[in-house]
This record gives C-alpha cells, structure tokens and sequence, in this order.
C-alpha cells in the first residue's frame, strides 16, 4: 500500500500537495454521505474524527515522500478543510447555517489532526499509511456504534416577571397574536421563529398550535390548572431551520434531529401583584457530542423563549391598563 501511494504523489511539491488534498476530501466526502445518508448519523464519526481526518490525512499523504514542516502541516489542513466545507455547500449537502454552527469545533479539530499527522510523519514514518487507514476505517465504525446512543431529554426554562394578575396572564398564554418581527440575528439568517399560537377548544384535550415560519408545532394540552399551568405534549413539529445555500437544501438534520417533546407555562402569583412566567420546552437532539450543540439548541431556545415571553407581557400589561 506503502508503495502504492508513493506512486501516485508525484515528487513536484505543488502537485503533491494539491493530489493529497484531493484524496483527503474525496475520502471525507464518501464517510460523510455514509455517516449522513446510510447510518443516518450526525455524531461523533461526522464531528470529531472527519475534521480530524482533514488535517491527518492531507498532512501524511503530502509528507510521505519528503516529511513536512509544521507551518505545512497548518497550511495543508486549514486549505483542506476548506476545500471540503466548500464541497459540503456546493454539493448541496449542508447549508451556511450548520456550517457555521459547527465551524469552531471543525477549526479546532482540524487544526489537532494537522499536528497529529505531522506527528505520525516525523515519529513513525515507515507505518503512515497503515495509521490513516486505521483512521479511515474507525469513522464508519464509530457511526455505527453511535446508533445505539440513547439521546437525554433536556430542559430549558426562561422567566419573566409582568405587572398583571395571574388570570390576565393565562389569557395571553393559551394563544396569542402575531408577534412583531424579529430583531434578532439568528431569526433573520434562519432559525425557525414564533408567529402566534391558536388554540382549539379548552382544558384538557384541547390542541394548541404555535406557528412558526416553518410550520406549526401541534400541541395537545395535558395538563389545563388555570390560571397555575398549562401543559402540552408536541405530537408534529415543523422544520428548526430555513438553510442558507445556493439550493433549496433539505438537509436530514432538519427531520426528527432536533425534537421537541413537551412545554409548559407556569404562573406563579407574585406577593406584588404582578405574575412570574415560566415557559419550559423539554427537547432532546440526535446530534453528538450534545455537550457542544446543546450550547447552541439551549441558546436559540431561551431566544425563542424570550420573544414569546416578551410578546405575552406587552399584550397582558396592555390588557391590565385598559380595565384600570
């Protein structure tokens, strides 16, 4: 194999490097389809180790003939996955969005492999080849451990004080009107943002729909304590994201990745006269490592949160004045 690949990297340095290139993110694309489309995993093998492999593999393959610096190593890596975050856009495969969601740990990783491969060059040489196959081969393997992976339901609470009674409150919370547009960053780039919330019948049994410009979350009520709590179950959800991207991408993350499982809203009378409103979403995501992209899903969700948390205390204070 060793000797294989010697001959298809030629000794001009320009060439071999641009060949290396090439090689390297063929390869990441094939385990990157396969993660994605055949084991239906984004996890730790698409994360982790295919950034990793960017940096490794392109920095061994231009090394194996005449070794490498580690400014190379750096060069070689970063331009690599560039390249293959290119592809990922031109090939429809992701859009800006997630790319950008993912870019820090993708620079960090790369930039790991970069000096692991450099590493592999300059210590065990001779055995180069037989590590980056080793490599290759451990990402599908990983993806498919992954499957077994049970996901944590997680939950994420946003609160807001508002001078009304718990009773005026309740009224704004069982549905509400079209919000203004948003002034946010995230939702005029994207990410799914509340337009209303309907409600169909009362107490429990009752199906509430809260629009978003994807869609509408279906929400049927289990828990109806006016004017304590209510709480619901979500039974269909619309898409989290509108991708950026040259094509009308439907990216598999966009389908039963990000799930939303249940959400209340808690009233709690305060002694001043005005009510504490809780809202709750409990969520889980298949995408690995959670620890990082739950940094991001708990973020846009106290976002979302807060702009229907807003929108209730402007119209119930609102509300409030007018009887005064």
């Amino acid at each position: 194999m060793r000797q294989f690949i010697d001959n298809i990297l030629p000794d001009d340095d320009r060439k071999r490097k641009w060949i290396s290139i090439a090689v390297t993110v063929f390869i990441a694309g094939v385990l990157t389809y396969l993660s994605i489309y055949k084991l239906k995993q984004y996890g730790i093998a698409l994360f982790i180790l295919i950034p990793l492999f960017l940096g490794a593999g392109s920095t061994i393959l231009y090394g194996l003939k005449k070794g490498i610096t580690k400014k190379q190593a750096l060069q070689i890596g970063f331009l690599t996955l560039g390249i293959f975050t290119a592809s990922l856009l031109v090939f429809a495969i992701e859009g800006v969005i997630c790319l950008a969601m993912a870019a820090p740990f993708g620079l960090l990783l790369t930039l790991l492999g970069s000096f692991l491969g450099y590493a592999i060059i300059n210590k065990i040489g001779k055995n180069a080849v037989q590590m980056m196959l080793i490599f290759i081969a451990i990402i599908p393997l990983m993806a498919f451990a992954e499957k077994d992976i049970k996901p944590v339901l997680t939950p994420v609470v946003t609160s807001i004080e508002i001078n009304a009674p718990a009773q005026t409150v309740w009224k704004n919370v069982i549905e509400f009107s079209e919000l203004d547009k948003p002034t946010e960053f995230i939702f005029k780039i994207g990410i799914a943002y509340p337009i209303n919330a309907k409600i169909d019948g009362t107490g429990v049994g009752a199906i509430r729909h809260c629009n978003f410009t994807t869609g509408s979350f279906v929400e049927p009520i289990t828990v109806w304590d006016e004017p304590r709590l209510l709480k619901f179950d979500v039974i269909e959800q619309p898409a989290p994201m509108k991708e950026l991207s040259f094509w009308d991408i439907d990216a598999p993350h966009l389908h039963d990745y990000f799930v939303s499982k249940q959400g209340q809203f808690q009233l709690i009378p305060l002694a001043n006269g005005k009510t504490l409103l809780e809202g709750t979403t409990w969520y889980y995501h298949n995408i690995k490592p959670a620890f990082y992209w739950q940094l991001w899903s708990n973020g846009i969700i106290h976002k979302i949160h807060q702009r229907v948390l807003m929108h209730i205390k402007t119209n119930a204070e609102n509300t409030k004045s007018k009887t005064i």
